[in-house]
């Protein structure tokens, strides 16, 4: 179906009472107005767009992300520079590389409450990440799915597929414009992006130009950081759920080089195990894990699965969590409630991947291959050709990949997987011989194995915060030392920044994907500026930090006393082992937690199911501590009930940021 496009670039005008957006691209269009005091939204006559009193703010303005509402004003996000990624099937592709955000409101900037300073710092970190969009093409939406689309030509906010329209929520003012008012023209200013990646490559198998794209789109449903956003929530959304399209463009026979006429593509998927679990850190390498046996959990699963049948078809199911060890209660978990699902579409198949690739015997993954082929073949591909009216093929069914992180092994299997489906595709179209594969095209493979490698590191940065592991395999085929070293120290950067930098994050997250939005000037959003924490907690860093730089004082300054070193490095000594072991018994009061949605009832959780021996919460509450305690803003009882400070609901944030008020008054 073909889209109705979108506006590709703005003159931005504005003055004290509103912001004009006039397309700069053609005549005759109408210009967008938003009021600086209401938000109101309106759509002009090209005349009348820049009236007279309005300064050019910018002159390059390629895209309207949205509107998002903080504490005390509301910010228009806009796409101030842009780069090509590519062209696919006629259509650019653009990545944005700087986003803007400019206020409603006429106030100094530089006077800004601290609490609106802190959530507009946590969006502009958000927004760093590059964002892909099209201006004529559906990017959201896989190509079997736009095929089915009849009609009208339509916008690209009503063909986008929800899951994937990351700004939905910025965009929410204007998609409520449109319906209400009845002016659909300003759909051509309503341009959604999408979190994910997109790669396209050109090269040649026997004599023909071929095109290798693989698009990866990410949920702005349960989005966020790694420990943070676990298993399922009540509506079945699951975190970092990716659906992955690789995509082949062949040149037609008889056609000239670039026809690329012959469109195969594969859709593969991935998400965290949908139950109710999490992972609760504590500055052990291993978090704490925990399956939450709660009365919705059935349902949610069969919910999230329900709805993967309804859009791709049959599901088959693979896991790769562990079988023993730390893994095994939530793979019995999965497998528990799989026993209780009447799903005749959907299909289980365990595949301990540590076990079965031990000792770097990688090329094992042709076992996983080997247990789904007739699944693979059942499900298909899509197949479309130039000229015909219908796909001569469609995918039935896909494949859903989990480990515990949905990254580094479910990477492996994923593009394992795809090349597999590759190598029927051009087999069916007659491009390679019965029995020939891409292995033997060394040029092709190098091209192939860094793209999912390229793939992999995006989904993992978005996720844990470094690039994925095992990629050495993805790359070359082969598992090596080097690439061993190299997951050590990308392991040891995620712990860094699981532990200590995901809390503002997650925060980023929630804010741009709409899951908390502030009341104006409220006491909830004032109560996030405050650290409840007890002041004993609080003060330990300190004593490290003062307890390290005594000692090195001792050891490198003259020294104006007899008395033996030993007994000063003893002293401080002490007094640092006692803080660091204080950090790590109370680790979890260590953690960097998300503010605005408090994991409250996952960090203490005591109810039905799994749990292991929780670390790093403390020794409890004795007479001694309670007594050292006193001093701290609140105690460590109503520390704990609030959830790390910050609460669970509206009202509870509220009671929080008056009780937070009260005592700084």
């Amino acid at each position: 179906m073909t889209a109705r496009p979108c506006h590709k670039k703005f003159l931005l005008y504005k003055n004290s009472k509103a912001y004009t957006f006039v397309p700069a691209e053609s005549s005759g269009e109408q210009a967008l107005s938003i009021r600086r005091g209401t938000g109101e939204i309106r759509l002009n006559s090209i005349h009348n767009s820049a009236p007279e009193g309005h300064d050019l703010l910018m002159q390059n303005v390629f895209g309207i992300v949205g509107i998002i509402s903080l504490a005390y004003d509301d910010y228009i996000i806009v796409i101030c520079a842009r780069e090509q990624r590519g062209n696919f099937m006629g259509h650019p592709i653009y990545e944005t590389t700087n986003l803007q955000i400019l206020p409603m409101s006429t106030a100094d900037q530089s006077t800004l409450p601290p609490t609106e300073t802190y959530l507009l710092g946590l969006v502009k970190a958000h927004l760093r990440n590059s964002f892909l969009l099209s201006y004529d093409w559906d990017i959201t939406t896989r190509l079997q799915a736009q095929e089915r689309v009849t009609g009208e030509p339509r916008y690209l906010w009503e063909l986008a597929d929800d899951r994937f329209f990351w700004n939905k929520s910025l965009q929410s003012r204007f998609i409520d414009f449109a319906r209400n008012s009845g002016n659909t023209e300003i759909g051509a200013f309503i341009l959604p992006v999408m979190f994910g990646t997109f790669d396209i490559r050109t090269t040649y198998l026997k004599g023909r130009s071929v095109q290798l794209c693989l698009i990866s789109r990410r949920s702005r449903f349960r989005a966020g950081t790694r420990y943070l956003r676990r298993g399922a929530d009540s509506e079945g959304h699951v975190a970092n759920f990716n659906e992955t399209e690789q995509v082949l463009l062949v040149d037609r026979p008889g056609k000239p080089h670039g026809d690329h006429g012959i469109r195969l593509g594969f859709v593969q998927i991935r998400g965290s195990i949908p139950l109710f679990w999490a992972e609760v850190n504590n500055l052990r390498y291993k978090p704490d894990l925990q399956v939450m046996e709660l009365p919705g959990s059935e349902n949610a699963m069969k919910r999230h699965l329900q709805e993967l049948v309804e859009l791709y078809g049959q599901q088959n199911l693979v896991s790769l969590v562990n079988q023993k060890g730390y893994e095994k209660p939530i793979k019995e978990a999965f497998e528990k409630y799989m026993a209780t699902m009447d799903l005749p579409t959907v299909k289980y198949d365990h595949f301990d991947f540590h076990h079965e690739c031990r000792n770097m015997k990688w090329d094992r993954i042709s076992v996983l291959i080997d247990r789904i082929k007739e699944d693979l073949i059942s499900d298909g591909y899509y197949h479309a050709e130039v000229g015909q009216p219908e796909p001569l093929k469609e995918q039935s069914g896909t494949v859903r990949t989990n480990c515990m992180d949905n990254l580094d092994r479910t990477n492996v299997a994923q593009s394992a997987i795809a090349k597999w489906i590759l190598d029927r595709q051009l087999r069916d179209i007659g491009l390679f011989e019965e029995g020939e594969t891409v292995d033997t095209y060394e040029r092709f493979m190098y091209m192939f194995r860094n793209m999912w490698a390229d793939h992999a590191d995006a989904i993992s940065k978005a996720y844990s915060g470094t690039g994925a592991l095992k990629t050495d395999y993805t790359r070359t085929g082969k598992r090596s030392k080097q690439g061993l070293l190299t997951d050590g120290i990308n392991s040891v950067q995620r712990y860094v920044t699981n532990n200590f930098f995901d809390g503002p994050r997650q925060d980023g997250y929630d804010l741009v994907t709409g899951n908390w939005s502030p009341r104006a000037g409220s006491a909830a959003a004032r109560a996030i500026m405050f650290d409840t924490r007890p002041l004993l907690v609080r003060f330990m860093p300190t004593v490290i930090a003062w307890s390290l730089f005594m000692m090195c004082c001792g050891l490198t300054l003259p020294r104006s006393s007899a008395a033996p070193m030993k007994y000063w490095l003893l002293i401080w000594g002490t007094l640092l082992t006692i803080a660091l072991t204080f950090i790590f018994v109370h680790g979890i009061y260590y953690v960097s937690w998300p503010l605005l949605n408090p994991l409250t009832d996952v960090i203490h959780y005591d109810g039905p199911g799994f749990r292991t021996k929780s670390r790093g919460r403390g020794l409890g509450i004795s007479d001694w501590s309670k007594s050292l305690l006193q001093i701290a803003p609140l105690s460590y009882r109503e520390w704990v009930e609030k959830g790390h400070g910050r609460a669970k609901s509206r009202a509870n944030e509220i009671e929080m940021g008056e009780l937070a008020k009260k005592r700084l008054e």
